[in-house]
């Protein structure tokens, strides 16, 4: 019989939001819309703001016709992605579910079918359950059938299916002397019978076959392990070379093929060293980068392959060389395109922010490591399994360490070809035994915008270097809001303008490319995405630190400072173009970009010629006192062979929708704490007034009221001795503020005044009628 045949079920789907008794059949009628997946149904309402997307249990459902196929083949549903839990039925019956919304997960579904007619319904739901991660996150939880879904008709005999969503067939290799490569090729195949065989190929990037080797397949469906050894193998080093081998796995029995899987394999090893940083191939490699999220306007996390495209080659063009997958299992198609492109990746699992009391969410934790390592063992770009992110916010204990030691030891299980990872909060403390759970660590830091000041970031970094040798860490996230209809002369941190990003990121990559030792730096975020309970700067419903906006049509000054000092394309870039009208008779022009001198012409005259300082960046060069004509003057940018221009427009007066004025009040009041005593107010149980706002109504009530709302946000920066606003509270919208101060104890330091505090803020709440 032939081998494996795949169909994607792209078009014929029903879909609905209503909720049903039974199973529905594949019946057009009210309340059902025809849908391509992938699909999600928080498209719109997930990026729009007001913490309020749909989040419930919807149905999809479609004929199923699976056609002729040879006598005992097996028939696979293969669902890539269904956010977050998901049951499948088949004709009526159920066939399969999973938990978990990022990996892959296959059902045989062969005794479920009939002669024909099948119906093929699948129910998905992104609610609040405790059982499944994440719990609570920055983030929106798109829900849907949101990657494809396809079918698989197999052989009997076949490589597994069933194992964890996996491919059935695995390759490591280690590099010998000689610049030889030995693989370490190892098979599972379900249904063997004796006699027969798996074979590998190893083919190069012509098309040649370079190696090869077979052994007897195992009849009790175990692994099946050989060596194999490519001479004088050309290694897969980076965005800088990244060579890939095509392996072919088969299954054969006497002279016929009965499963055939292949996949791209990349030579490399690699380490890390705390006092110099990573290797790649005995060949000292920064790892410099950005972190990205999977959504975009308008389509959620709904994306084509030509999306994930778009995006990887975004982040060559930007010069970086590894990415940050956060905070869940992506797309096979985007590993894929990081293998070819060469990025180092961090893969990581939705373990993010706190900890859910709920047993059964250990085990999902657990499930979704496994599925992350199993899924994705074949992809060279993977350097590090990430186990966890800023899980300290919902604070400590001793089952939580248990739980990430655990995780750890999973993953090393699973994979000790690689190494573990975690993103502590910018809060845990330097000498928390969290740093040594996992074999290096990385931290999130944003001073310079939530708090402290940008100078802070290089005084942390010096300080944990010195005070942990022997510990290889990063810098995780980092990164400021950026909106590109605000823009100032004076750029200041929270004023959301594209200037202050740009400040930002240039101290950023200065000092960044100061620490070599730093084993890798991911910018968090490479593209605004979709928080729905956001409200920062004006703009609902996202988090606006991409260096690219959600839409991907426009680069933020930002983008630029990196790619001069991360791209070997030779770049020039005018900062503040958007900034059209000016309000001056002179301004300093600012130009990134990384060739030794710039030359500036304004209105067709050459003005002047920089250049590159050493000092305090040698990729930042301002020309002073550029003198604007009335109306509009004209300025050219050239750096070698490669020029940048722009226009700007002389007015009266300041244009004010430059500078965006917060609603919520700017003044931020820190240490609003400080001398609370225990008789500022009465104990949280003590009876209140309900007429009254209290610390027992949810955050989304209080955010209802400005007075109320800012009461709690000075509260909370204080307690957390960074600027918080009301708005990032929006991810906690039907917790009471008793829980809220729950989880942001562990970044009060000492957390033993909590019940005071709250008892004072009570009390401040209880003269704010409702």
């Amino acid at each position: 019989m032939t081998i494996r045949t795949i169909t994607t079920l792209t078009d014929g789907w029903l879909f609905t939001k209503e909720s049903l008794d039974g199973v529905p059949a594949y019946a057009p009628g009210p309340g059902w819309a025809e849908v391509s997946v992938p699909h999600t149904w928080n498209a719109f309402d997930g990026q729009d703001g007001g913490s309020d997307y749909h989040r419930g249990a919807c149905w999809y459902v479609r004929g199923l016709e699976v056609g002729e196929r040879a006598p005992g083949s097996r028939v696979y549903l293969e669902f890539q992605g269904a956010a977050n839990v998901a049951e499948v039925y088949v004709n009526g019956n159920r066939v399969g579910g999973h938990v978990g919304g990022y990996s892959t997960f296959r059902m045989d579904v062969t005794d479920a079918l009939t002669t024909g007619g099948d119906v093929l319904a699948v129910k998905v739901g992104n609610e609040e359950r405790s059982d499944v991660y994440p719990q609570m996150a920055d983030f929106t939880f798109y829900g849907g059938l949101y990657r494809p879904v396809e079918v698989l008709v197999v052989n009997p005999t076949h490589f597994d299916l069933d194992h964890h969503g996996g491919p059935g067939v695995t390759v490591s290799s280690t590099i010998g002397e000689h610049g030889a490569a030995l693989l370490d090729a190892r098979a599972w195949v379900a249904g063997a019978e004796a006699g027969d065989q798996v074979s590998f190929r190893i083919l190069d990037e012509d098309g040649e076959e370079v190696a090869c080797a077979a052994q007897p397949a195992d009849l009790d469906g175990g692994a099946v392990r050989t060596l194999i050894e490519i001479p004088d193998a050309h290694l897969w080093q980076g965005t800088e070379d990244p060579y890939l081998y095509e392996v072919v796995a088969t299954v054969i029995r006497h002279n016929e093929v009965l499963d055939e899987v292949s996949f791209l394999h990349g030579v490399r090893e690699f380490r890390f060293d705390p006092q110099e940083g990573f290797f790649l191939n005995g060949r000292l490699t920064p790892l410099r980068g950005v972190s990205r999220h999977q959504d975009r306007l308008g389509k959620g996390n709904a994306l084509s392959l030509e999306d994930h495209v778009e995006d990887a080659y975004l982040i060559r063009e930007l010069g970086a060389n590894t990415i940050r997958l956060a905070h869940y299992q992506q797309a096979q198609e985007f590993y894929d395109l990081c293998d070819r492109l060469g990025f180092v990746v961090w893969a990581e699992i939705p373990f993010i922010s706190k900890m859910s009391d709920d047993p059964a969410a250990h085990q999902d934790c657990l499930s979704q490591m496994t599925e992350l390592v199993i899924q994705n063992f074949n992809h060279p770009s993977i350097a590090m399994w990430g186990i966890s992110n800023e899980i300290l916010i919902g604070g400590d204990s001793p089952r939580l360490v248990a739980n990430l030691r655990e995780l750890h030891a999973l993953a090393k299980s699973l994979d000790p070809t690689r190494v573990t990872t975690m993103a502590q909060v910018s809060s845990t403390p330097k000498n928390s035994e969290h740093n040594r759970i996992t074999d290096i660590l990385s931290y999130n830091h944003y001073f310079g915008w939530y708090g402290g000041h940008l100078e802070d970031n290089e005084a942390w970094l010096d300080d944990f270097h010195a005070m942990h040798p022997d510990r290889s860490f990063g810098l995780s996230e980092y990164g400021c809001e950026g909106i590109i209809s605000y823009h100032t002369d004076d750029p200041q941190c929270g004023d959301y303008s594209e200037e202050y990003q740009a400040v930002y990121h240039e101290h950023m990559a200065r000092i960044i490319d100061e620490r070599p030792w730093l084993w890798g730096t991911h910018v968090w975020n490479m593209f605004d995405f979709g928080c729905d309970a956001r409200k920062e700067g004006g703009v609902a419903g996202r988090n606006n630190k991409g260096l690219v906006t959600i839409d991907r049509r426009v680069k933020k000054d930002a983008f630029f400072i990196y790619q001069a000092y991360w791209s070997a394309e030779p770049m020039v870039h005018i900062c503040s173009k958007r900034y059209a009208l000016r309000a001056a008779e002179a301004i300093d022009v600012k130009v990134y970009s990384n060739q030794p001198s710039v030359s500036l012409v304004v209105d067709g005259r050459p003005f002047a010629t920089l250049e590159a300082p050493a000092q305090p960046d040698p990729h930042v060069f301002v020309f002073r006192d550029v003198p604007l004509a009335d109306g509009y003057t004209r300025v050219e940018a050239h750096a070698g062979d490669v020029s940048d221009s722009t226009s700007w427009r002389k007015v009266a007066e300041p244009y004010e929708p430059y500078t965006f004025v917060d609603p919520e009040g700017g003044n931020i009041v820190m240490n609003w704490f400080d001398d609370v005593s225990a008789d500022e107010g009465l104990p949280v149980d003590a009876p209140y007034d309900e007429s009254h706002y209290s610390v027992h109504d949810t955050v989304s009530t209080i955010l209802d009221n400005p007075e109320a709302s800012a009461t709690v946000t000075n509260a909370a920066s204080s307690l957390a001795n960074m600027r918080i606003k009301a708005s990032m509270f929006g991810v906690l919208g039907d917790k009471s503020l008793v829980e809220m101060f729950d989880q942001l104890r562990n970044m009060a330091g000492d957390a033993t005044d909590i019940p005071q505090k709250l008892a004072y803020l009570n009390a401040q709440l209880q003269r704010i009628a409702k």
